[in-house]
């Protein structure tokens, strides 16, 4: 594609969702874990595991085996402290895709290959070697896989050139949610010049609903389509109906070129299904 990736249009936070286990709500820290430990097999509790969540989107081979390392090691101080051996050790997810058309993606088996060098350097020196390893790569499997198709609907040229589409936040929030960036194409004009500069907008009250900011791109009429890359993951998994807005229909492209609808729009009725007919108002 001609359009290159245009880092100083984008939010600052674009890369910042979780890397500081300190700043995170999540887990406790390692003394209050063992004391867990300590306290439910007290009760009876005769089956344990450890699950991990510390980062996300992640573009580097480096780190799922380092932080497989350390859990591995935390296991093992958990054996040694409480005598309870882990039925399963969850790495979580944290392996990320190529949101940038210039990033490198990951080597899935360079990082399976430092688990398992990890795995055996730890775990089975202590007598852990039968312990599972589970992972939750839904964005690694899924994101680069799912586009959001829209429709130019709107311009506006105020103090900046803004293009409206028929769809918004509550399509695809990683952008409003994460400042995130999702690349764009304008199909049918992929090899034309990147000389405009847009912000790339839905219909929601709320000015971060935007899909891109300051973003180079081919000339945009309305009526063109759209194509917002790599929402797979966090597309319509994390859709809502704020503002009344009803989800999209959803197609699956399959290998022979066919396209199936697996998931038909909402209408009007879905929203109000839910709402009690009490007072008479559906």
């Amino acid at each position: 594609m001609s359009c290159r990736y245009n880092p100083g249009g984008e939010f600052a936070i674009s890369t910042t969702i979780m890397d500081n286990p300190g700043e995170a709500k999540y887990g406790m820290t390692k003394e209050q874990m063992i004391q867990a430990y300590k306290d439910l097999k007290k009760e009876g509790v005769m089956e344990f595991g450890m699950h991990s969540f510390l980062a996300s989107n992640t573009l580097t081979n480096e780190y799922y085996p380092k932080l497989a390392r350390i859990l591995f090691e935390a296991a093992v101080e958990v054996k040694e402290k409480t005598g309870i051996k882990l039925s399963f050790i969850n790495l979580s997810g944290g392996i990320g895709v190529p949101y940038l058309p210039d990033q490198e993606p990951n080597d899935i088996m360079a990082i399976g290959e430092g688990v398992r060098k990890a795995y055996e350097e730890v775990l089975v020196p202590a007598g852990l070697g039968k312990v599972k390893i589970y992972t939750e790569l839904g964005r690694y499997m899924l994101a680069p896989y799912g586009h959001l198709v829209t429709t130019a609907i709107h311009e506006k040229h105020i103090y900046k050139e803004y293009i409206g589409l028929d769809a918004c936040a509550v399509n695809l929030m990683r952008p409003a949610m994460y400042g995130a960036y999702h690349h764009i194409t304008v199909l049918g004009k992929e090899n034309e010049p990147c000389d405009h500069v847009y912000d790339i907008v839905g219909s929601l009250c709320e000015n971060n609903d935007k899909f891109a900011i300051d973003r180079k791109l081919p000339k945009i009429d309305i009526g063109d389509y759209i194509v917002i890359h790599d929402t797979g993951a966090h597309g319509f998994s994390m859709g809502y109906n704020y503002n009344g807005k009803l989800r999209s229909a959803e197609l699956l492209l399959r290998e022979d070129g066919s396209v199936l609808e697996i998931r038909r729009a909402e209408k009007p009725d879905d929203y109000f299904a839910t709402l009690s007919n009490y007072w008479g108002l559906v």
